[in-house]
């Protein structure tokens, strides 16, 4: 069975959903028989031996966390390499110290102007990752808003439907909030959501299905083992 390496290092806060998020995964991968995790608070375990070990990456880290130059580059080769890459929720508030990184990832996180229950809008219904969503759903989340963002540069999977908010309240002219992407980095696959924040969003189907869909884009698994 193909390993998911899973880092969950917080090098800044500490999002308690973590041990769920791990039991989550672990249980996926076993009845899917999609994947193996492999989840590490220890970044000293991201190394190109571990790597290459591994169909893809997963990360729900935060702050600058402590990899050395060789462990990023080799990071970003593996990728680049054809390796996929999946990042949950706060996986887009790390490496601000490493450019690269949110460049391959899509986007760094700005600000979470709105933590309430808003109206979401699936722009694309046919990726493995939102099949099952219907066109507009409401949801209790932690709305993340990137920096270093752009639509030309990300698929758009899932954004948010600006009439549910106090948009005075948003940080950006073009009133664009993707919450959900997909792109290819090299001949990797890269797939980021960024729902998640509250552990009670793991125990929702909705989610489990949203997630295992983008982890199985990544990775290029096949779905109908879930039909």
């Amino acid at each position: 069975m193909d390993r998911l390496f899973v880092l969950t290092h917080s090098a800044g806060f500490r999002h308690s959903y973590l041990s769920t998020a791990i039991e989550v995964l672990t249980r996926l991968g076993e009845r899917t028989g999609l994947f193996e995790v492999y989840a590490t608070d220890e970044c000293s375990e991201l190394t190109p031996d571990m790597l290459s070990s591994c169909k893809a990456v997963l990360f729900m880290t935060s702050g600058n966390i402590p990899l050395s130059a060789e462990q990023r580059n080799a990071l970003i080769e593996f990728v680049l390499n054809g390796g996929g890459f999946i990042g949950v929720h706060n996986a887009a508030d790390t490496l601000y110290d490493f450019p690269k990184y949110g460049e391959m990832l899509g986007g760094y996180f700005h600000s979470h102007p709105w933590v309430q229950e808003v109206t979401v809008i699936v722009e694309d219904r046919d990726h493995p990752s939102t099949k099952h969503l219907p066109q507009r759903f409401r949801t209790l989340e932690e709305i993340y808003v990137f920096k270093n963002w752009s639509r030309r540069r990300t698929h758009v999977l899932i954004s948010l439907d600006i009439n549910s908010v106090d948009l005075s309240k948003g940080p950006r002219k073009d009133k664009d909030y993707a919450l959900a992407w997909c792109h290819m980095y090299g001949r990797g696959r890269v797939f980021y959501t960024a729902f998640g924040h509250f552990t009670k969003t793991w125990r929702e189907e909705w989610f489990q299905k949203h997630l295992l869909g983008g982890i199985a884009w990544a990775m290029r698994k096949n779905l109908n083992v879930l039909d």
